[in-house]
């Protein structure tokens, strides 16, 4: 049986509560990250703390807790899980009170919850490759932030399974890609230039995509943060995605259309393995979540 911990109290998950009048409930007005873990220790826990950071600034609620006080909820739920390999769900919210668009006036206190999840350990070659719907992006224009409104993302999910495809990818007005419903997009183009859309509003700057950056430039690939639209993608030599739950996914169609050899690309696979030996290398896994305090 799962344990979970919410608002100070370790719980069996099915025990998990809040209260109807929480405002994640009511408006969706919360942040949320998403950590993986492998072999008992979470990956680039720092980025995701600053960007919990960012997000609690961008809807204006206290940080209820300091890093090193998740970080020890954190470890304990680890260990009585016995995760090894999975996530750790981490959700604050602004807290309960009477239904009002405004914000609490005195605040409330925010509702802190987290939840782990067990994966199989990653394998030597991904597990599974996606075939990708293109859907206009239809969320707000926060899209910087990590807040549990959602619905857009799921929608969108939706219709791509629906269309017969595993994900989507959300296009502008202008025909730009901008990401996943919940991951970030790439492509090589036909002369090997690694593409990806660079930071702004309108996507969410993923941790994992952080990760493949660095590790691109250890592989002295030709690296471009500029936006490609869907028509580019079709023409590209490959494509794949990225998140913390995925690590690299290729991406072998898209509407349809056969991206590349329509298999997973040399480029998307040397990631990988890359992504997967730094893991057992240990690089950067453990840092974070202990000396990054997230209090402005």
């Amino acid at each position: 049986m799962l344990t979970s911990w919410i608002d100070g109290r370790y719980l069996p998950h099915r025990r998990a509560r809040v209260s109807v009048d929480d405002r994640a409930f009511l408006f969706a007005d919360a942040v949320y990250e998403v950590v993986a873990v492998y072999d008992g220790r979470f990956i680039d826990a720092r980025l995701h703390m600053e960007r919990l950071a960012n997000s609690l600034d961008g809807l204006r609620i206290a940080p209820p807790m300091t890093s090193r006080a998740l970080s020890l909820v954190a470890r304990e739920l680890l260990r009585r899980n016995r995760l090894r390999h999975g996530y750790l769900y981490l959700q604050i919210t602004r807290g309960s009170a009477p239904r009002w668009h405004g914000f609490p006036d005195p605040p409330v206190r925010a509702t802190v919850f987290m939840s782990v999840t067990h994966k199989p350990a990653p394998g030597e070659s991904p597990a599974r490759a996606d075939d990708v719907v293109s859907m206009p992006d239809e969320r707000w224009q926060r899209c910087d932030l990590k807040t549990t409104s959602l619905l857009a993302n799921c929608l969108a999910m939706q219709d791509a399974i629906d269309a017969g495809g595993s994900s989507p990818w959300l296009v502008a007005e202008d025909g730009t890609v901008r990401e996943g419903a919940s991951s970030n997009a790439w492509i090589v183009t036909r002369d090997g230039v690694l593409v990806t859309h660079p930071l702004c509003r309108n996507i969410l700057g993923g941790c994992t995509r952080g990760r493949i950056l660095r590790l691109a430039r250890e592989l002295q690939l030709r690296v471009e943060e500029r936006g490609f639209s869907r028509d580019e993608a079709g023409e590209a030599a490959e494509a794949f995605i990225s998140s913390s739950t995925s690590f690299v996914r290729p991406v072998v169609s898209l509407d349809g259309e056969v991206i590349g050899d329509g298999g997973a690309g040399e480029v998307s696979l040397r990631l990988y393995e890359a992504f997967i030996d730094s893991l057992r290398r240990g690089d950067d896994l453990t840092s974070g979540l202990d000396d990054n305090d997230i209090r402005h």
